[in-house]
């Protein structure tokens, strides 16, 4: 077995990682990030996504944000409520309050950020960014810093001494057994919901086929290997992010392929029924909890339906086509909705329970149908005025909520509730700060922050000699 030593071993590649990488090479240290896939693949879900959430509000210049007013305080009450307040509020504290400072730092190193105008529903303050070159961005910085990325590496074990320190990780890299040596180690290997075995086994009979919208190489080795050695377990296991995107999506690796807007119309099954009340909240409080609603009716697939009024409020991402019809019931034959008297019977029973006053995309404007089974909150207009658009949709994987239980400052937990001796973790291999539902833009965020953290954890931890 070969042997290769350096101050800190980062598991991952995506967000999280480079996060931890740039950081602990700020501060002095020797770095290796071990990267489970090829080069070309590299960056984990971070390659497919494009949003970061921010407290704008703290941000001390001139820029002009999506929401300009969004604070930290705002950002933490976003977490603690979307998800039921099952959010561990130490966690959640670190994430609202480092982001904006995280962002300022990650900017000070260069990163281009797009700043966009609000979008229909968006209440949270965002900055958007290109996956893939954002992860070719932080990767160039590493090199420069002398950080080594080791591709095709995937990490099976980690190595423990007889004080219970961990010491490095045992890899595979390109078929190769080799052996990383550190004063400490840092998970951000991103989450298991890849692994159609994982899915099957923690959400049920079916989810191996859900499609996954990230990348193909998240498939949990290195939180079972942190388990094995005794870290505790924390989250949500049995839920995830699992996001309302286009039935047409790829099957993997298919990346943004959302639609967005379905708020503003009706959402119904191949049975002709509404399942979910469309207008409960703003498009990012609800797309990654209606994806696991969706994929759970027959052919775990939906349809949304809008009319002329609102259309132009809705965004298609997906590689698939819109389809129109004059009339609910022809759309709903285009569509190939099994029951079409029953799609027609429910429009018009929807229809009869709308009493709008003014319509109004940008915030929850209390248009509601509430004589109708399941109620819409908001944005409740009737569907009468054609043509009528119908958008195929299913859930699509974007990351599971369970992982390795870590401290405010980023330190993995042992089931005892103490700290394992030189193990960190940062992003979506941790668990404990989504529940039932996930606040759009995030788990980049998020990523992040904790990545940074545990940097800085590590390397305070490696200088005390500890």
């Amino acid at each position: 077995m070969k042997h290769q030593s350096y101050d800190i071993v980062i598991v991952g590649c995506g967000m999280a990682g480079l996060a931890a990488g740039l950081r602990a090479t700020e501060l002095g240290q020797s770095v290796a990030i071990l990267e489970k896939s090829p080069e070309e693949h590299r960056g984990g879900h971070t390659r497919f996504t494009e949003s970061f959430r921010i407290p704008t509000a703290d941000i001390d210049d001139d820029t002009e944000f999506n929401v300009e007013d969004y604070t930290a305080s705002d950002f933490y009450s976003d977490i603690m409520a979307v998800t039921n307040y099952n959010a561990d509020p130490d966690l959640a504290k670190r994430v609202a309050n480092g982001a904006s400072e995280t962002f300022e730092w990650l900017r000070g190193h260069g990163i281009d950020w797009e700043y966009r105008a609000p979008h229909p529903g968006y209440t949270a303050g965002r900055v958007w960014l290109d996956g893939e070159e954002f992860v070719s961005e932080l990767v160039s910085h590493l090199s420069d810093r002398k950080a080594t990325i080791h591709y095709k590496a995937e990490a099976r074990s980690l190595c423990r001494d007889d004080g219970g320190a961990v010491t490095g990780v045992e890899a595979r890299v390109a078929g190769e057994r080799t052996r990383f040596d550190a004063d400490a180690v840092i998970l951000a290997a991103g989450d298991y919901g890849s692994s159609k075995e994982k899915r099957t086994r923690y959400y049920g009979p079916g989810y191996g086929k859900m499609k996954v919208r990230g990348s193909r190489y998240n498939t949990g080795e290195a939180i079972d290997a942190a388990l094995e050695l005794g870290a505790k377990a924390d989250g949500e296991w049995g839920d995830a992010h699992m996001a309302l995107i286009d039935a047409g999506s790829p099957d993997v690796e298919g990346g943004i392929t959302r639609i967005d807007g379905y708020q503003y119309g009706v959402i119904v099954n191949h049975d002709g029924e509404r399942f979910v009340d469309e207008g409960q909240d703003s498009r990012a409080h609800t797309y990654a909890k209606f994806g696991r609603r969706i994929f759970e009716q027959p052919y775990h697939e939906a349809f949304i339906i809008v009319d002329s009024k609102t259309v132009d409020d809705v965004a298609h991402m997906g590689p698939s086509n819109p389809i129109t019809g004059d009339s609910i019931e022809s759309l709903a034959n285009r569509l190939g909705i099994e029951n079409v008297e029953r799609t027609v019977e429910t429009v018009e029973a929807y229809n009869a329970a709308c009493d709008p006053g003014e319509y109004d995309p940008d915030v929850l404007d209390g248009n509601s149908a509430t004589t109708v089974e399941p109620p819409k909150s908001n944005w409740a207009l009737p569907l009468d005025e054609p043509p009528f658009t119908g958008y195929p949709v299913t859930g699509g994987m974007t990351f599971a909520f369970g992982g390795v239980a870590i401290t405010p400052d980023a330190a993995v937990l042992d089931t005892q509730d103490d700290s394992i001796p030189g193990l960190y973790a940062a992003g979506n291999a941790t668990g404990g700060l989504f529940y039932d539902n996930y606040p759009g833009g995030t788990g980049l965020t998020n990523a992040a922050v904790f990545g940074k953290i545990a940097a800085e954890s590590a390397v305070s931890a490696i200088e005390a000699g500890q």
